[in-house]
């Protein structure tokens, strides 16, 4: 009885951590880069399309999301947090008018949130504006040198007699204007100059990726570049974590939120759901994130009712 209330103790200890802080999830869902800046500080150091910032301990903050594509405008938005200890997640969405906003997805408990989503930024919140560091060069040649050595003197006398040429007087006066040699001699000097500014802009976007050649495929491409064989099976293994279909369902949307998937990547993530209505939700929902969209019929094998397939081609043509 003993062991079991020191357990007990334990395990309301660490939920009482936990319950300090919360997390907040944001993430595109047509793939926009971002930066989040939260209370006027940067958060993550390069534009990302899905950001979790951990260890907030206030119930407000003041968002803003920084696209990387500057005509995509600025949006601006207060977030409130009620419960202490849970993750939050807001998608960042557009609305009928085109302007951007922020749309509450839902939120758990920290510690039932599940491990590391491929391709999802994860930063602690900071409270110190971020900082780079450039170094100058400054070059500095120094030239030794003097008068030309043809430079001539003066050489004046003067001679005064009185008029019988007695007790006279002689004056001489000689100015030597230039006897000194000529020094070629060159110094060179480099000073290095650190500066250090605070970075609250746009950081400039990567390099663009190679393109991805699926072979032996020719037809339409809906996303850049599927996921890698080893982030796809870690993301299965995130949405299998789960129990619930729903909590299996937001994870999955996540994940392609962030990602790029094959026709055959999507079919194994729908075979993970147990009820034919999720299949469906997540086959529409993954349609334009999926790479070889000319292949995307192979999904049907994952449905057991011909209305589901029925259903999904006409959401195809209804969207194409």
């Amino acid at each position: 009885m003993k062991r079991l209330f020191l357990i007990i103790i334990s395990f309301l200890f660490v939920y009482q951590i936990f319950a300090q802080t919360n997390n907040v999830i944001f993430y595109t869902e047509n793939g926009e880069r971002f930066t989040v800046i939260m209370n006027g500080i940067r958060q993550n150091p390069h534009p990302e399309t899905n950001v979790k910032v951990t260890g907030l301990n206030a119930k407000n903050y003041k968002v803003k999301i920084l696209f990387e594509d500057q005509n995509l405008g600025l949006l601006e938005k207060p977030v409130f947090f009620p419960n202490m200890g849970d993750e939050y997640t807001f998608a960042v969405i557009k609305n009928k008018k085109g302007e951007y906003k922020l749309a509450y997805r839902g939120d758990v408990p920290v510690p039932q949130v599940a491990g590391n989503i491929p391709q999802q930024t994860t930063v602690v919140y900071s409270t110190t504006p971020a900082t780079t560091t450039t170094y100058t060069e400054t070059t500095t040649t120094t030239v030794h040198g003097t008068n030309p050595p043809n430079d001539q003197g003066v050489n004046m006398s003067m001679n005064f007699n009185d008029r019988n040429g007695h007790q006279g007087v002689n004056y001489n006066m000689n100015v030597d204007q230039g006897n000194v040699n000529m020094n070629n001699n060159a110094h060179t000097t480099t000073t290095y100059t650190t500066t250090t500014s605070t970075t609250t802009g746009n950081v400039p976007p990567p390099p663009p990726a190679q393109a991805y050649i699926l072979p032996g495929y020719n037809g339409k491409i809906g996303c850049p570049e599927p996921m890698s064989p080893n982030d796809f099976e870690s993301a299965k293994q995130s949405i299998s974590s789960k129990s619930f279909e729903d909590s299996k369902l937001t994870i999955a949307k996540q994940i392609i939120n962030s990602n790029c998937m094959l026709t055959t990547q999507v079919k194994q993530i729908m075979i993970l759901f147990t009820f034919e209505a999720t299949r469906l939700d997540f086959a529409k929902y993954a349609y334009t994130r999926t790479f070889d969209q000319n292949n995307y019929f192979k999904v049907n094998d994952a449905f057991t009712f011909e209305s589901s397939i029925d259903e999904l081609n006409q959401y195809i043509n209804g969207i194409q």
